[in-house]
């Protein structure tokens, strides 16, 4: 899909034997922002489905708010309720700048202008309703970059492979269905972003 000034793609796959996805993904942009969320239920299947479902559509209600005050409320909806791990990334166009926060095993990856690439360390543990300890990671933005959020089914050998160097998100997407399409052991989301300027 393409966007004024961030392109995005996705691939989404269920777990084997799994007709619900338990992973729900968000984004959308402003004239002054974009972002990006991506949530993983906690097991699989439709209840897994729920609570990913409940902290995106919070997530869209909330798209001004800071990382730090959605996660807060993504939080405390989520009492009594399956718990989930979450990524979010912003994306801040007049201050040239992008911050992101995963909690869990949603990963982020940066890929600079120059082709460097850059792995995020996740927060531990998973949003369930309990006060949760996390940080918030900031960065320039270069002239453009990529970014890549993913959930655990994706693996670390998938994550090595050239075509994330890839500037074209809709390539970068094929190319990982092409190689990775078979069924999962997991739920599967990979999301791919380019900030053009």
């Amino acid at each position: 899909m393409k966007h004024k000034k961030v392109e995005v793609d996705a691939y989404q796959k269920a777990k084997k034997g799994n007709f619900y996805c338990g992973d729900s993904y968000f984004y959308t942009e402003t004239e002054n922002e974009f972002i990006c969320a991506l949530a993983d239920g906690l097991g699989s299947g439709e209840f897994a489905r729920e609570s990913s479902q409940v902290v995106v559509e919070i997530i869209g209600e909330n798209i001004h708010a800071s990382i730090e005050q959605i996660i807060k409320r993504c939080n405390e909806k989520l009492t009594g309720k399956r718990g989930v791990v979450l990524g979010i990334l912003k994306i801040d166009f007049k201050m040239k700048s992008y911050s992101f926060s995963s909690i869990g095993n949603i990963g982020v990856m940066t890929i600079m202008q120059d082709g460097r690439k850059k792995r995020n360390i996740p927060n531990a543990g998973y949003l369930a309703g309990y006060h949760r300890k996390f940080k918030v990671e900031t960065g320039n933005l270069d002239q453009t970059m990529n970014f890549i959020m993913f959930s655990d089914g994706v693996s670390d050998t998938e994550l090595a492979q050239r075509y994330f160097l890839n500037k074209n998100v809709n390539e970068i997407i094929a190319a990982y269905e092409y190689k990775n399409g078979q069924t999962k052991d997991d739920d599967t989301t990979l999301i791919a972003m380019r900030y053009t300027g």
